[in-house]
């Protein structure tokens, strides 16, 4: 994502060394916020390498940590979620996003937010602690 907003996933190739510092961002986190568009990009293809890793030691223990990692989607659209450990909540309340971070495992884990639509909606609602630019 650049910082203008603009995010494809397509215009970068995640080696490695990507893999194995958002593999430390995830065993410091407790939960995974998405949205829609993201959540399904991410659920259509790594659960399916949990099942068959590919060999490549960072990128198969991604697939893993996401796949075991609580996860919540804000979508208006979506019925329902086949994700494990994913909860689906229509709408993006303040009020419940703190009661989240004073719950997270003592203060000691992270929440991590996984979309550009998130992150502003969060930002804007005085939500984010930091913020995380990886160049």
């Amino acid at each position: 994502m650049t910082l203008d907003g603009f995010c494809d996933h397509t215009a970068m190739i995640a080696d490695a060394e990507i893999h194995e510092h958002y593999n430390d961002l995830l065993r410091n986190a407790e939960t995974l916020i998405y949205g829609r568009t993201t959540y399904q990009l991410m659920e259509s293809y790594w659960p399916t390498l949990v099942k068959n890793p590919s060999g490549k030691k960072p990128m198969d223990e991604f697939a893993v940590l996401i796949d075991n990692i609580s996860k919540i989607v804000f979508s208006r659209t979506l019925k329902n979620v086949d994700w494990k450990n994913t909860t689906l909540k229509k709408e993006v309340i303040k009020e419940e996003i703190l009661d989240l971070k004073q719950s997270r495992n003592g203060g000691s884990k992270n929440i991590l937010v996984g979309s550009p639509s998130l992150i502003v909606a969060l930002a804007q609602l005085d939500l984010i602690d930091e913020y995380q630019l990886a160049v």
